[in-house]
């Protein structure tokens, strides 16, 4: 039986496998929906998945601007994905899309790749967890603010958002991580939506480095915050 699995796939309008280096999986598969948009991604399963055994929780990872283009191994750099890559028991699925050179994360896409992956891999519905980084901290404050039904939890780290829009976080535990030093995304660009999730009565914790960078923040985040025993705590 397959134990450890790390897929290359192609979500949302493709029917091409993408290849990978035969070192870095086992197998390659599509997937093909009708939707528009496209996403590639990769997604990593532990060993101790199972299609028939007990449900996975899962995390849904968003890259930075630097991650974007159609190489799949650089969403692999930071994060989720790469802790994943080297430690075959990580307990999570991990799913890290791509996105081309030069776009956003589009909250309506990520939705129905989302949706996909829920249907192919044996998720546990009520564990599914949402975090990114720079650019995909603000996609992640984006998507679960339009589909906060989607999950346990948010992590959202030097990142930002429409504060007018952080009402339906309320109910969504939530941590947030930023440097106060960060020269590439302001300090501020967390704190005023960490200010409106409290103000609308959300369950929010805030965790700011005082000497951290841009960099800084999600190191310490994926690292030593315990994010991801955290996370296991947190069902929807």
């Amino acid at each position: 039986m397959q134990r450890r699995s790390l897929l290359a796939l192609t979500g949302l309008a493709l029917g091409v496998a993408l290849a990978l280096p035969a070192a870095a999986r086992t197998r390659a598969q599509a997937l093909t929906s009708t939707f528009r948009s496209q996403l590639r991604y990769l997604a990593f399963l532990p060993t101790s998945y199972s299609r028939r055994g007990p449900a996975s929780p899962l995390i849904l990872f968003l890259h930075g601007s630097g991650e974007r283009g159609s190489d799949l191994d650089k969403v692999k750099a930071w994060g989720p994905p790469a802790i994943a890559d080297k430690d075959p028991d990580f307990p999570f699925i991990v799913i890290a899309p791509q996105l081309p050179e030069g776009e956003s994360w589009d909250a309506l896409a990520l939705k129905h790749l989302l949706d996909d992956v829920l249907k192919k891999y044996q998720v546990d519905r009520d564990r599914v967890y949402l975090t990114g980084l720079s650019l995909g901290g603000y996609g992640a404050w984006d998507l679960a603010a339009r589909y906060p039904q989607y999950f346990a939890a948010l992590a959202p780290i030097c990142g930002g958002g429409i504060v007018r829009t952080v009402g339906s976080l309320r109910a969504l535990p939530t941590w947030v991580f930023h440097g106060q030093k960060d020269e590439a995304v302001p300090e501020e660009e967390s704190a005023r939506m960490v200010a409106a999730l409290k103000a609308a009565g959300g369950n929010v914790q805030y965790t700011v480095l005082p000497e951290g960078g841009h960099v800084d923040a999600w190191v310490h985040a994926y690292d030593k915050a315990g994010l991801f025993e955290w996370f296991l705590k947190q069902r929807r």
